[in-house]
């Protein structure tokens, strides 16, 4: 092994900056899925599948991380005892002390991942430029907030109760702190029998100066922030509201898929036959349709790319305008209703609209940590392609 390299949390960093894991999907199983241990990163190898093949191939280069595309751990393991072959790899990657990370779908959703790299590519091979393109299914962030607490403190108090909130973690926006807005008016209370108000007395209709604070918290942080409250605020029965924030677009590039519009139209054979050369697939299949009683070939100008499996992202595409949609797989019934949705589709392969961007990720990830080499495997392949 190298005897320098940079620290495994540093290359988690940098492979978080590239593709932010809180774009992945929900269901997905992203991130450092094997700790390796714990040595300085000299060397990684990057894949689209972390199987055997892969595994032993980085123990022969001496890298101590696998960046693999796919989660080697997807579907929760019950027990490590070897008796799936992911579990077998797990085990070995173990024993042999290296790491292995996933960026999956962060990285089909980030702007300029494999995704943006997709559609590119279909112009490049239509001979045309992209005139626009965004997110097929726009991914949403909400800041790292789910939540705004606002409670109503009368005003000489209001500050004491805003740092109390602070350290409890609310008022977070990025990486400011303190974060708050306040507006004055009126509180009125009246307390019953038993009561003892901070202010005024038990009986009377009281009416306070008081302020409406808001401050945005995240829902991890929920206990800590209403015990806050009630410990830092002078009232008996502090009045507050909680509102749940809705989460913003990401932005129109950012998110699941992508549609584009060609600078000029492009036939889908063309197209198959060019993207066939390009993604070094044995085949691409195109599956024809017929659109408002006219059959295919059409000319199109409007695609909708998926790389992978885009078969949640049929409808999406429709609704939005393309008439051919570039993937990697489908199933039977998914393509008969692609085909009623008016959707010419080209399949060319799961992980053949993936593995080409490797290199390009290789370059990116060598960019932001010098020193650190990564190389693309040769052991990993199209589990489908022939010998």
């Amino acid at each position: 092994m190298a005897s320098n390299g940079r620290s495994l949390s540093e290359v988690v960093d940098a492979l978080g900056a590239i593709a932010p894991l809180p774009l992945a999907g929900s269901w997905d199983k992203v991130g450092l899925l094997v700790a390796g241990d714990g040595r300085p990163v000299a060397r990684a190898l990057l894949a689209i599948d972390v199987v055997p093949e892969v595994l032993a191939e980085a123990k022969a280069l001496g890298a101590e991380l696998i960046v693999g595309y796919h989660p080697l751990i997807f579907t929760p393991l019950e027990r490590l005892d070897g008796a799936t072959w992911q579990g077998r790899v797990a085990i070995d990657a173990v024993r042999a002390g290296i790491a292995v990370y996933s960026p999956h779908t962060a990285l089909d959703a980030v702007e300029g991942g494999i995704n943006d790299w997709l559609v590119d590519l279909v112009a490049e091979c239509a001979g045309a430029r992209v005139a626009e393109c965004r997110a097929l299914q726009p991914a949403t962030a909400s800041a790292g907030n789910t939540h705004k607490i606002v409670p109503f403190v009368p005003a000489p108090e209001a500050e004491s109760v805003r740092e109390a909130l602070a350290a409890a973690g609310a008022g977070h926006v990025g990486l400011y702190s303190h974060c708050s807005f306040a507006a004055p008016g009126e509180g009125t209370f009246l307390g019953g029998a038993g009561t003892n108000p901070a202010v005024g007395q038990a009986g009377r209709l009281e009416r306070v100066a008081e302020l409406r604070l808001e401050m945005p918290f995240h829902r991890r942080r929920f206990a800590k922030v209403v015990e806050a409250l009630h410990a830092s605020h002078p009232y008996e029965e502090p009045a507050f509201d909680i509102v749940a924030l809705e989460p913003v677009p990401a932005g129109s590039r950012v998110g699941a898929g992508r549609i584009a519009r060609l600078s000029k139209p492009c036939f889908s054979a063309e197209l198959a036959e060019s993207l066939q050369r390009m993604l070094a697939c044995s085949r691409i299949d195109r599956t024809g349709t017929r659109l408002a009683g006219r059959s295919y070939p059409q000319a199109h100008s409007v695609i909708a790319v998926c790389a992978g499996s885009g078969a949640s992202l049929l409808d999406a595409a429709a609704a939005q305008g393309a008439t051919c949609f570039l993937t990697g797989e489908l199933s039977h019934h998914d393509v008969l209703r692609a085909h009623a949705l008016g959707l010419e589709v080209l399949l060319a392969g799961h992980t053949n609209t993936e593995r080409g961007y490797l290199p390009r990720l290789a370059g990116d990830l060598a960019t932001r940590l010098p020193g650190l080499e990564c190389i693309v495997s040769t052991a990993d392949r199209d589990p489908l392609a022939t010998a």
